[in-house]
């Protein structure tokens, strides 16, 4: 069982909800990838004028929790703004917080970031931040009030999976007791499954579902991997090792004359 600020989620995949070839295509996807909660971009969605109204009619009809985001956001004073009009939309208190300080990498900006979260933290919101693995900019943003957070694991959309894999084991460590979920990067099943075996409690993506030839069936394996990820990690997985080691005894073994 995943808690989120006090609400107990049996998945512990989230999905993004752009980019979709169609509506019916994404509540499929929803239906198949078994998630308890969708992240929705109040900015992009309202750029669409009445598609945008339709669209979040349409998220209200899965049944799944929704965690607006404040994606496209460059400065403190959008995000608040943003974030405020997305509590007001979607009834909740839940924000996944993006700020992005670099337009190449989508890297988010961490000290703007940090701003962010302590104003809305302390407006009410529980916010689910998106950064990187530095443990220091974790420690600040635990300190504004967070109780979650989410490091990239890969640039936004790039699909490269983990490219900085002892920053995530060394982020795990230090933050033992807080939940981690992996956002940004992640472009095959393998490497959500990867990085839950590293210990992470949970996968947020979007590109990597909606661009897929079958975006259902991909939503369904990524699904199957993240379970598979958290089983090998909850059972004990056998360390690399440098050396062969046999896997049949050799004392006891039979001599042939």
């Amino acid at each position: 069982m995943l808690t989120l600020y006090g609400t107990d989620l049996s998945s512990r995949l989230l999905l993004g909800t752009a980019r979709y070839p169609s509506p019916a295509i994404l509540a499929e996807a929803v239906r198949r990838s078994k998630t308890e909660i969708v992240t929705v971009s109040l900015r992009r969605e309202t750029a669409g004028g009445k598609a945008g109204g339709a669209f979040f009619d349409i998220i209200r009809e899965l049944g799944v929790r929704v965690l607006p985001n404040t994606a496209g956001c460059h400065s403190v004073k959008e995000a608040v703004l943003t974030a405020k009009m997305a509590r007001e939309v979607f009834r909740t208190n839940w924000v996944k917080l993006e700020l992005i300080g670099h337009q190449d990498t989508l890297q988010p900006d961490v000290f703007q970031l940090v701003e962010a979260a302590r104003i809305l933290t302390d407006d009410g919101f529980e916010v689910f931040p998106y950064t990187t693995e530095d443990l220091v900019v974790g420690e600040h943003l635990l300190s504004a009030g967070c109780k979650v957070l989410m490091p990239w694991c890969a640039p936004i959309g790039s699909a490269m999976g983990p490219q900085n894999i002892p920053g995530l084991r060394a982020m795990r460590a230090e933050f033992s007791d807080i939940p981690l979920i992996v956002d940004a990067g992640i472009g095959r099943p393998s490497h959500a499954a990867t990085v839950m075996e590293l210990g992470f409690d949970a996968v947020l993506l979007n590109t990597a579902v909606a661009a897929a030839a079958d975006p259902a069936a991909m939503a369904e394996a990524f699904a199957n991997a993240i379970d598979a990820g958290l089983g090998g990690y909850l059972a004990g997985l056998l360390e690399p090792r440098d050396m062969a080691v046999p896997s049949t005894p050799i004392i006891g073994r039979g001599v042939f004359a």
